[in-house]
């Protein structure tokens, strides 16, 4: 059975794609289909920040897009210098909060120790940020997205932790989304169709409904994560199956449970 999958690509070095791989254990064919592009924002005003940890309580993720931020500005000579001369072991004594593992992964890129990966969601990373900050502390410095959701600003704020969100990167549509879509719709429906972000829900519904056409309710629809789910349900589509947490090992476990038949 065939499974689409609304994501980017890994990096062509790091080896295959952990979500094909997981999905091909149960014998599911996946491809790939890249669905956003990022512009980068406010680079100077970000490193700025970052070359004041003494302003700061720690440093908040929540996407790795605002980690590919800081390596932009990292990868000129001067700023990779006083990164790794004092910044980078400054910022060290401090908590680094994130969700999921891909987010942490790449702080540790940057010489950085996450907090909280295993939190799954914004939701649950505000609670165990608040666990461990204590109210009208100084401000945990937070890049972001410019589609942020609000849930984790709103939570530090009714605690008393103070947030300083600075806009990184915004997401827009990827070029080659329209048709890349119709190529493999014109090859059949897939069994499933798994999505990773409530903008790939803006972007990509749509054209699957266009594409599909009468056998759309035929199609299991997966979601990451609960905020993805949210927005496929608040767009008229029933969810199947939502990961128990943001991996490709839990995301193809519940995709092949929702594709068993049901008894009878």
């Amino acid at each position: 059975m065939k499974v689409l999958l609304l994501k980017d690509p890994k990096d062509k070095d790091s080896g295959p794609d952990l979500y094909i791989k997981e999905l091909g254990l149960y014998s599911l064919e996946a491809t790939l289909i890249p669905v956003l592009a990022f512009e980068f924002l406010s680079l100077e005003s970000l490193f700025e920040k970052l070359s004041h940890p003494e302003c700061y309580g720690g440093l908040v993720f929540t996407s790795p897009r605002s980690l590919e931020a800081i390596k932009i500005c990292l990868k000129e000579n001067s700023k990779k210098e006083a990164w790794s001369k004092s910044l980078k072991q400054m910022w060290n004594m401090k908590p680094t909060y994130v969700v999921g593992k891909a987010t942490a992964s790449l702080v540790e890129d940057i010489g950085l120790t996450p907090q909280g990966e295993r939190c799954g969601n914004a939701e649950k990373l505000a609670e165990y940020i608040c666990s461990r900050e204590k109210p009208n502390s100084s401000a945990l410095l937070f890049p972001c997205g410019a589609l942020k959701r609000e849930v984790l600003p709103t939570v530090l704020r009714e605690k008393g932790v103070p947030l300083e969100s600075l806009t990184v990167y915004q997401t827009t549509q990827h070029p080659d989304l329209q048709e890349a879509l119709s190529s493999y719709f014109q090859q059949g429906i897939p069994a499933s169709v798994a999505f990773f972000s409530p903008s790939g829900v803006r972007f990509c519904l749509q054209h699957i409904r266009k594409l599909s056409g009468d056998v759309l309710n035929q199609i299991k629809f997966a979601a990451i994560g609960p905020s993805t789910a949210e927005a496929l349900e608040a767009a008229g589509v029933p969810v199947s199956c939502t990961a128990g947490s943001p991996t490709p090992r839990e995301l193809a476990a519940a995709i092949h449970h929702a594709l068993q038949p049901s008894p009878r």
